[in-house]
Protein backbone atom coordinates (compact mmCIF):
# COMPACT_ATOMS: atom_id res chain seq x y z
CA UNK A 1 0.00 0.00 0.00
CA UNK A 2 2.97 2.47 0.93
CA UNK A 3 3.19 2.79 -3.27
CA UNK A 4 -0.24 3.90 -4.04
CA UNK A 5 -0.26 6.72 -4.79
CA UNK A 6 -3.63 9.35 -4.88
CA UNK A 7 -4.56 12.78 -6.25
CA UNK A 8 -6.56 14.93 -4.46
CA UNK A 9 -8.86 17.55 -6.28
CA UNK A 10 -10.22 19.84 -4.08
CA UNK A 11 -10.24 23.85 -4.16
CA UNK A 12 -11.56 23.99 -0.43
CA UNK A 13 -8.08 24.10 1.73
CA UNK A 14 -9.96 23.17 5.41
CA UNK A 15 -10.95 19.63 3.33
CA UNK A 16 -7.69 19.21 1.12
CA UNK A 17 -5.34 19.84 3.82
CA UNK A 18 -7.02 17.28 7.14
CA UNK A 19 -7.57 14.84 4.02
CA UNK A 20 -4.63 14.62 2.85
CA UNK A 21 -2.62 14.14 6.07
CA UNK A 22 -4.88 11.41 7.16
CA UNK A 23 -4.28 9.33 3.98
CA UNK A 24 -0.37 9.86 3.95
CA UNK A 25 -0.67 8.39 7.85
CA UNK A 26 -2.19 5.58 6.21
CA UNK A 27 0.98 5.02 4.12
CA UNK A 28 -0.64 6.84 0.71
CA UNK A 29 1.43 9.02 -1.45
CA UNK A 30 -1.11 12.00 -1.99
CA UNK A 31 -1.00 14.84 -4.74
CA UNK A 32 -3.18 17.64 -4.01
CA UNK A 33 -4.80 19.50 -6.84
CA UNK A 34 -7.19 22.93 -6.26
CA UNK A 35 -9.26 23.45 -9.69
CA UNK A 36 -10.10 20.97 -12.19
CA UNK A 37 -7.90 22.02 -14.93
CA UNK A 38 -4.49 21.35 -13.25
CA UNK A 39 -6.29 17.89 -11.44
CA UNK A 40 -7.06 16.97 -15.11
CA UNK A 41 -3.58 17.77 -15.97
CA UNK A 42 -2.01 15.91 -13.01
CA UNK A 43 -4.06 12.78 -13.52
CA UNK A 44 -2.97 12.08 -17.45
CA UNK A 45 0.66 12.75 -16.81
CA UNK A 46 0.66 11.31 -12.89
CA UNK A 47 -1.52 8.01 -13.71
CA UNK A 48 -3.02 7.66 -9.95
CA UNK A 49 -4.33 4.55 -8.29
CA UNK A 50 -6.95 6.49 -7.45
CA UNK A 51 -8.61 10.04 -7.67
CA UNK A 52 -10.95 12.15 -4.86
CA UNK A 53 -12.96 14.51 -7.01
CA UNK A 54 -14.51 17.58 -5.78
CA UNK A 55 -17.81 18.25 -7.50
CA UNK A 56 -17.60 22.05 -7.21
CA UNK A 57 -14.05 22.88 -8.50
CA UNK A 58 -12.76 26.20 -10.52
CA UNK A 59 -11.81 26.40 -14.28
CA UNK A 60 -13.14 22.75 -14.81
CA UNK A 61 -16.13 21.83 -12.87
CA UNK A 62 -15.65 17.99 -11.32
CA UNK A 63 -18.62 16.27 -13.34
CA UNK A 64 -16.52 17.21 -16.77
CA UNK A 65 -13.31 16.17 -15.28
CA UNK A 66 -14.60 12.86 -14.25
CA UNK A 67 -16.35 12.84 -17.87
CA UNK A 68 -12.71 13.75 -19.50
CA UNK A 69 -11.02 10.53 -17.76
CA UNK A 70 -13.43 8.12 -18.44
CA UNK A 71 -12.97 9.70 -21.91
CA UNK A 72 -9.28 8.84 -22.24
CA UNK A 73 -7.46 5.44 -22.50
CA UNK A 74 -4.87 6.29 -19.77
CA UNK A 75 -7.25 7.43 -17.23
CA UNK A 76 -10.78 5.16 -17.91
CA UNK A 77 -9.55 2.82 -15.29
CA UNK A 78 -8.54 4.94 -12.44
CA UNK A 79 -11.07 4.59 -9.56
CA UNK A 80 -12.65 7.97 -9.08
CA UNK A 81 -14.55 8.89 -5.66
CA UNK A 82 -16.34 11.98 -6.05
CA UNK A 83 -16.36 14.43 -3.04
CA UNK A 84 -19.38 16.89 -3.29
CA UNK A 85 -21.83 18.97 -1.12
CA UNK A 86 -24.50 18.18 -2.23
CA UNK A 87 -26.61 15.88 -1.41
CA UNK A 88 -30.07 14.68 -4.20
CA UNK A 89 -29.99 11.26 -5.26
CA UNK A 90 -30.31 13.03 -8.81
CA UNK A 91 -26.87 14.19 -8.07
CA UNK A 92 -25.92 10.48 -7.58
CA UNK A 93 -27.29 9.17 -10.34
CA UNK A 94 -25.16 11.79 -12.61
CA UNK A 95 -22.03 11.42 -10.66
CA UNK A 96 -22.08 7.97 -11.41
CA UNK A 97 -23.14 8.02 -14.90
CA UNK A 98 -20.18 10.53 -15.71
CA UNK A 99 -18.11 7.56 -14.52
CA UNK A 100 -17.34 8.10 -10.60
CA UNK A 101 -16.84 4.62 -8.58
CA UNK A 102 -18.42 6.10 -4.95
CA UNK A 103 -19.84 9.52 -3.81
CA UNK A 104 -19.54 10.74 -0.42
CA UNK A 105 -21.18 14.14 0.26
CA UNK A 106 -19.95 17.01 3.09
CA UNK A 107 -19.41 17.16 5.81
CA UNK A 108 -17.91 13.66 6.33
CA UNK A 109 -15.94 11.46 9.04
CA UNK A 110 -12.42 10.99 8.05
CA UNK A 111 -11.87 7.60 9.06
CA UNK A 112 -14.64 6.16 7.06
CA UNK A 113 -14.12 7.94 4.18
CA UNK A 114 -10.54 6.84 4.32
CA UNK A 115 -11.68 3.30 4.69
CA UNK A 116 -13.80 3.66 1.16
CA UNK A 117 -10.62 4.65 -0.24
CA UNK A 118 -9.30 1.40 0.93
CA UNK A 119 -12.20 -0.72 -0.57
CA UNK A 120 -11.92 0.92 -3.74
CA UNK A 121 -8.16 0.25 -3.93
CA UNK A 122 -8.94 -3.38 -3.05
CA UNK A 123 -10.49 -4.50 -6.07
CA UNK A 124 -10.19 -8.32 -6.39
CA UNK A 125 -9.08 -9.79 -9.24
CA UNK A 126 -11.85 -11.66 -11.72
CA UNK A 127 -11.51 -15.41 -11.47
CA UNK A 128 -11.26 -17.59 -14.56
CA UNK A 129 -8.81 -15.20 -16.07
CA UNK A 130 -8.99 -17.71 -19.38
CA UNK A 131 -12.20 -16.54 -20.23
CA UNK A 132 -11.87 -12.78 -21.46
CA UNK A 133 -15.29 -12.18 -23.71
CA UNK A 134 -18.76 -13.56 -22.63
CA UNK A 135 -21.90 -13.16 -24.87
CA UNK A 136 -25.28 -13.30 -23.69
CA UNK A 137 -28.82 -11.81 -24.78
CA UNK A 138 -27.21 -9.57 -27.73
CA UNK A 139 -24.36 -7.51 -24.72
CA UNK A 140 -20.86 -8.67 -25.71
CA UNK A 141 -18.51 -8.14 -23.16
CA UNK A 142 -14.50 -7.49 -23.68
CA UNK A 143 -12.61 -7.04 -20.48
CA UNK A 144 -9.40 -7.06 -22.07
CA UNK A 145 -10.36 -4.71 -23.92
CA UNK A 146 -12.72 -2.65 -21.97
CA UNK A 147 -15.08 -2.80 -24.62
CA UNK A 148 -19.45 -3.40 -24.20
CA UNK A 149 -21.40 -3.91 -27.36
CA UNK A 150 -24.72 -4.37 -27.72
CA UNK A 151 -25.68 -4.78 -31.22
CA UNK A 152 -23.19 -3.23 -32.59
CA UNK A 153 -23.50 -0.36 -30.10
CA UNK A 154 -20.76 0.51 -27.70
CA UNK A 155 -22.01 1.17 -24.06
CA UNK A 156 -20.48 3.47 -22.40
CA UNK A 157 -19.86 1.79 -19.01
CA UNK A 158 -17.85 3.11 -16.23
CA UNK A 159 -15.14 0.40 -14.95
CA UNK A 160 -17.82 -0.59 -12.04
CA UNK A 161 -21.22 -0.78 -14.24
CA UNK A 162 -18.40 -3.25 -16.81
CA UNK A 163 -17.76 -5.17 -13.66
CA UNK A 164 -21.65 -6.10 -11.91
CA UNK A 165 -22.63 -6.65 -15.94
CA UNK A 166 -20.12 -9.02 -16.34
CA UNK A 167 -20.37 -10.80 -12.91
CA UNK A 168 -24.33 -10.98 -14.28
CA UNK A 169 -23.78 -12.36 -17.57
CA UNK A 170 -21.44 -14.89 -16.59
CA UNK A 171 -24.36 -16.39 -14.62
CA UNK A 172 -27.52 -16.20 -15.64
CA UNK A 173 -30.21 -16.75 -13.74
CA UNK A 174 -28.50 -16.94 -10.79
CA UNK A 175 -29.53 -14.42 -8.18
CA UNK A 176 -26.74 -12.21 -6.66
CA UNK A 177 -27.28 -10.52 -3.26
CA UNK A 178 -25.73 -7.01 -3.12
CA UNK A 179 -22.89 -7.33 -1.04
CA UNK A 180 -21.83 -10.29 -3.50
CA UNK A 181 -22.29 -7.64 -6.44
CA UNK A 182 -20.28 -4.76 -4.67
CA UNK A 183 -17.18 -7.75 -4.08
CA UNK A 184 -17.37 -8.38 -7.41
CA UNK A 185 -17.42 -4.81 -8.55
CA UNK A 186 -15.89 -3.10 -6.13
CA UNK A 187 -13.67 -4.97 -3.59
CA UNK A 188 -14.54 -5.69 0.08
CA UNK A 189 -16.73 -3.43 3.09
CA UNK A 190 -19.43 -4.40 0.73
CA UNK A 191 -22.13 -3.60 3.53
CA UNK A 192 -21.12 0.31 3.28
CA UNK A 193 -22.29 0.43 -0.18
CA UNK A 194 -25.62 -1.41 -0.48
CA UNK A 195 -27.56 1.59 -1.11
CA UNK A 196 -24.70 2.40 -3.94
CA UNK A 197 -25.45 -0.93 -5.92
CA UNK A 198 -28.98 0.24 -6.08
CA UNK A 199 -27.22 3.90 -7.76
CA UNK A 200 -25.15 2.04 -10.29
CA UNK A 201 -27.88 -0.74 -11.44
CA UNK A 202 -30.36 1.77 -12.53
CA UNK A 203 -27.32 3.91 -14.68
CA UNK A 204 -26.63 0.33 -15.84
CA UNK A 205 -30.37 0.14 -17.14
CA UNK A 206 -30.38 3.03 -18.66
CA UNK A 207 -27.82 2.47 -20.65
CA UNK A 208 -28.91 -0.76 -21.68
CA UNK A 209 -31.75 0.68 -22.97
CA UNK A 210 -34.02 -1.81 -24.45
CA UNK A 211 -32.45 -4.51 -22.53
CA UNK A 212 -32.84 -3.08 -19.09
CA UNK A 213 -35.37 -5.52 -18.69
CA UNK A 214 -32.58 -8.26 -18.60
CA UNK A 215 -31.43 -7.10 -15.25
CA UNK A 216 -33.89 -8.14 -13.21
CA UNK A 217 -34.96 -7.18 -9.06
CA UNK A 218 -34.95 -9.90 -6.96
CA UNK A 219 -36.98 -8.60 -4.32
CA UNK A 220 -35.45 -8.49 -0.52
CA UNK A 221 -32.15 -10.24 -2.09
CA UNK A 222 -30.50 -8.28 -5.17
CA UNK A 223 -30.35 -9.13 -8.81
CA UNK A 224 -29.97 -11.96 -11.50
CA UNK A 225 -29.75 -11.47 -15.42
CA UNK A 226 -32.18 -13.43 -17.41
CA UNK A 227 -31.78 -16.37 -18.63
CA UNK A 228 -34.07 -16.09 -21.67
CA UNK A 229 -35.10 -13.92 -23.73
CA UNK A 230 -37.83 -11.32 -22.78
CA UNK A 231 -40.40 -10.55 -24.82
CA UNK A 232 -40.39 -7.15 -24.94
CA UNK A 233 -37.20 -7.00 -26.44
CA UNK A 234 -37.19 -7.88 -30.60
CA UNK A 235 -35.79 -10.84 -31.73
CA UNK A 236 -33.69 -9.62 -34.04
CA UNK A 237 -32.11 -7.89 -31.14
CA UNK A 238 -31.16 -10.86 -29.27
CA UNK A 239 -29.15 -12.69 -31.75
CA UNK A 240 -25.49 -13.48 -31.46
Amino acid sequence: MSNQQILLIDDERGISDPLSYALRKEGFEVTCSYDGQDGLRRAQSLLPDLIILDLMLPLIEGLEVCRQLRGDPRTREIPVLMLTARTEEIDEVVGFNMGADDYVTKPFKMKPLVQRVKALLRRPHLKEQSVDVVSRQGITLDRLHHRAVAEESELPLTPTEFKLLWTLLRQPGRTFNRNELMDASRGEDANAFERTIDVHVRSLRQKLGARAVLVETVRGVGYRFRDEPHESIPPEATAI
